[in-house]
Parts: C-alpha cells; sequence; structure tokens
C-alpha cells in the first residue's frame, strides 16, 4: 500500500503534466485542423516544404526544439521580447512555456490523424450538398466535420498522450521548476537523481505507461471504428 501512495512532488508532478497536455491539445487543434485540411485539400507551390516542415519537430532531438524555443520565445527572444514588453507574458520558465513546447512536439500527430480522416471523407458527399444549394462553410460543418469526428478524437489521444510524455524541449526551454514546470517526465528524471528517489521514480513510471497505454488504444479503437463507418 506504501507503494500506491503519492508524495506531494509527484501529485504536483501529474496535475501540472495533465494541466499542460490539456492546454497542449486545446489550444493547437483548431490549428491543426485548419492546417490539416489545408494539406488535404489545397494545391500550393512549396507543399511539401510545409508539410516537412511541420512534421520537422517528429525527426529533429527536441532539444533543438527546446532551444529554438528559447530563441524566439526567450525574454530577450525575437517574439518574446514583444511578448513581454507589449502584453506583459513570459513563457520561458513557466508552465505555459511547457505548454508550448508539448504542443509543438505533438504538432505533428495530432495534424496526421486529422489529416488522415478527412482525405477519407467522401467528396461526392460534399458535392450533392453542395449542389442542393449549401455553401462552402455549411458543407463543412455539417457534412465533413461529422465525418472527421473519430479522426480527430485519435489525433487529441496521442498529442495528449505526446505532451504527457514531452522531456527535452520542455527542460531546455522551461527548465525544471518544481510546481511550475517540473511535469511528470521531469520528476522522474529528478527522483531517479536523488537517493532514495527509486520508489517514485517507480510510480511515476507506472502511471506515465499507464496514461501512454489508455491513450493508444484508444486512438486504436477509434481509428478502427471510423474504418468500418467509412466502409459501411
Amino acid at each position: 500500500m506504501e507503494f500506491l501512495e503519492l508524495t506531494p512532488l509527484e501529485i504536483e508532478a501529474l496535475k501540472l503534466s495533465l494541466k499542460v497536455a490539456g492546454w497542449a491539445v486545446a489550444g493547437s487543434l483548431p490549428i491543426g485542423i485548419l492546417v490539416a485540411w489545408v494539406l488535404a485539400r489545397v494545391q500550393f507551390p512549396g507543399k511539401s516544404l510545409v508539410d516537412g516542415l511541420i512534421h520537422l519537430p517528429l525527426v529533429l532531438p527536441p532539444v533543438v526544439i527546446g532551444y529554438l524555443l528559447l530563441v524566439l520565445f526567450g525574454r530577450r527572444g525575437l517574439v518574446g521580447s514583444w511578448l513581454y514588453d507589449t502584453l506583459g507574458i513570459t513563457l520561458a520558465f513557466t508552465w505555459k512555456g511547457a505548454a508550448l513546447a508539448a504542443a509543438i512536439m505533438a504538432f505533428p500527430l495530432l495534424v496526421r490523424a486529422v489529416r488522415l480522416s478527412l482525405e477519407a471523407v467522401d467528396r461526392e458527399l460534399e458535392s450533392a450538398a453542395r449542389t442542393l444549394g449549401a455553401g462552402p462553410v455549411r458543407v463543412f460543418f455539417t457534412i465533413t466535420l461529422p465525418l472527421m469526428v473519430p479522426g480527430i478524437i485519435a489525433g487529441m489521444l496521442l498529442a495528449f498522450a505526446r505532451s504527457l510524455g514531452e522531456f527535452g524541449a520542455t527542460i531546455t526551454f522551461v527548465s525544471n521548476l518544481r510546481s511550475e514546470t517540473q511535469t511528470l517526465p521531469l520528476a522522474l528524471y529528478t527522483l531517479t537523481q536523488i537517493p532514495g528517489g527509486e520508489q517514485g521514480a517507480m510510480r511515476l513510471c507506472v502511471i506515465a505507461v499507464g496514461l501512454g497505454m489508455f491513450a493508444l488504444v484508444a486512438s486504436e479503437l477509434l481509428a478502427r471504428r471510423f474504418a468500418a463507418r467509412m466502409e459501411g
């Protein structure tokens, strides 16, 4: 029973991780749907380059993304200095910066899942709706979007799981500050560096594996349900 009891540090890290991952997904979802629609439906010069840039976080070391975020959004960064001087917003070394780092690292997974669901939508249904007088916006919200919902949910779950596990970009951009930026992976790392922290590290490891497996299984079930629905 002692193994199941979380310490205040572990509880703080878990709550912060859920908060960061939630905001990361919520903030990136509208942009992700828009980007997925553009990649799936619009042809333009340099499309392959844009697609590559969007998926770049999947192949770059997370530390590189964290460093670029620090250069851009740090207090003296290109964008960060303007945010601080104009709006009084600071992202570096705050939980908001952790959410930004998690959102960027998870964004390609979200876009890919939404794009695949959009590409599977029968274009003839949209054409039929337009011939009946529906405008492009109405077609999207009444035909396209409902058919995309399983893919959107799957993308959200994958992005949420990726955000929960983000480490490299987070620690580089916002450091490892307890109660402010110390998410579950960072807390686990901290516990491995202190004497007697093995049990706490194992608890957080089990929690991380459980949350990740839940998101992956749920995403797979939704993907299968979506495929069966489209075949029907």
